[in-house]
């Protein structure tokens, strides 16, 4: 049976940030495969909405991803959890030069240790029983640098590192880790102007694909990552990023856009 099929059907799923943006498109893509969902948030009214939209398959519990007794709170309320979703997370642009120290242990603490509590405390916790699978949500800037990301890269550099710990430590009580590196997603992170695709088009001529991605494109390969079509897959990071990170275009050359 594969994910599409209601392949995670009878399976419980935490996602953290899961209110708005790529993940609200993975609670309801999850929900539509058979799952139910945990939205774990600080957005309580974009988040109450979400859960009463998806009806009983879905709940809304308010949760800071940066306090470990929030964390603890949220694995009692939901015991048994077969899947973890780490991905809240916040963004500034700022040069190295003018980012404060505390914006970018604000970030950090928010992405990375975020993410830490969240292995710490429910993949601890899957370890215990045994089974479990859990999707950290990094970034293409988890793979490469950008000018003005220095927090946001340097905390998703380290989700990418962490993930690679995890999955080594996990993979013993068949626990699978694994990390996302999206770009250019139509989310209010990385389209605040509330631009269209045709609009937007013009910003993407360095994808491959030539076009703003959508959550969705992100929640199937998470749905993925959680069934059982993923039970040998550990340890990877996988781009969901239009092609930026395969190269550049040589402009005037053959096969670059027009």
């Amino acid at each position: 049976m594969s994910a599409g099929e209601k392949g995670l059907s009878d399976r419980t799923a935490i996602v953290t940030g899961g209110a708005r943006g790529i993940g609200a498109g993975i609670v309801r893509t999850l929900v539509a495969q058979g799952a139910t969902v945990i939205i774990a948030d600080l957005l309580r009214e974009e988040g109450e909405a979400l859960a009463l939209e998806l009806g009983n398959s879905a709940k809304f519990v308010t949760h800071d991803v940066t306090d470990e007794a929030s964390w603890l709170r949220l694995l009692e309320q939901c015991g048994a959890v077969d899947a973890l979703v780490n991905n809240a997370g916040i963004l500034h642009f700022s040069t190295i030069a003018d980012t404060s120290e505390a914006l970018f242990r604000r970030t950090l603490d928010v992405n990375l240790v975020g993410t830490f509590l969240g292995l710490h405390t429910v993949g601890a916790a899957m370890a215990t029983r045994g089974s479990g699978s859990i999707i950290n949500i990094s970034s293409v800037d988890g793979l490469k640098g950008a000018n003005g990301l220095a927090a946001y890269a340097s905390s998703k550099w380290g989700v990418r590192g962490l993930t690679k710990v995890a999955a080594l430590e996990f993979g013993l009580s068949n626990v699978r880790v694994n990390s996302i590196h999206p770009a250019g997603i139509d989310t209010i992170m990385a389209n605040p102007n509330k631009e269209t695709p045709e609009e937007a088009a013009s910003r993407f001529t360095d994808f491959p694909l030539q076009r703003m991605g959508r959550p969705d494109d992100v929640a199937g390969i998470v749905a993925f990552l959680c069934s059982d079509a993923a039970a040998y897959i550990t340890g990877a990071e996988i781009a969901v990023d239009g092609g930026l990170t395969s190269g550049r275009y040589y402009r005037g050359l053959p096969g670059a856009p027009a």
